[in-house]
């Protein structure tokens, strides 16, 4: 049976993971969108993900864990696809910011899933995860806007 303290730093490792992939993801966009605008947002999600990674980290060590620096092996397999995909029918706005709403829906369903132990979390860590939710549904809202600006 695990102790409240090595399931709040297993929880928090998975999510990490989708949090890393989030990074990668919009790493990504940022380099293949040849609008500006785009590709400043999307550098802005990047530090926003990587202050996401760090403050996870932090309380992962906190727990007596270890940070979590991996992405998903799903990730990396759309990340993987999106290039091919690129590559053969070229990188038009719409698609990327389809793959960007894409990735916070699985962002979304990472968060959902953290918090389905919330009784087990302690508060600060549901507060954290809470936070980073939030902030995840706002951008997935906004890339929405973005995607209905280029149809």
């Amino acid at each position: 049976m695990q102790n409240n303290n090595e399931r709040t730093v297993d929880v928090l490792q998975e999510l990490n993971q989708f949090v890393n992939d989030r990074i990668e993801g919009y790493k990504h966009a940022a380099k293949v969108t040849k609008d500006p605008a785009h590709q400043s947002y999307y550098k802005d999600l990047v530090n926003q993900s990587t202050k996401f990674s760090n403050e996870i980290n932090s309380t992962i060590s906190s727990f007596g864990g270890s940070p979590q620096g991996s992405t998903t092996a799903k990730g990396k397999i759309f990340r993987g696809w999106m290039d091919v995909k690129s590559a053969v029918t070229g990188s038009d706005e719409e698609s990327v910011i389809e793959s960007n709403i894409r990735g916070e829906e699985w962002a979304q369903k990472a968060y959902n899933d953290a918090l389905d132990h919330k009784a087990e979390l302690p508060q600060n860590v549901v507060q954290i995860v809470e936070k980073q939710k939030q902030a995840s549904l706002a951008t997935c809202e906004r890339l929405r806007q973005m995607k209905e600006s280029v149809d």
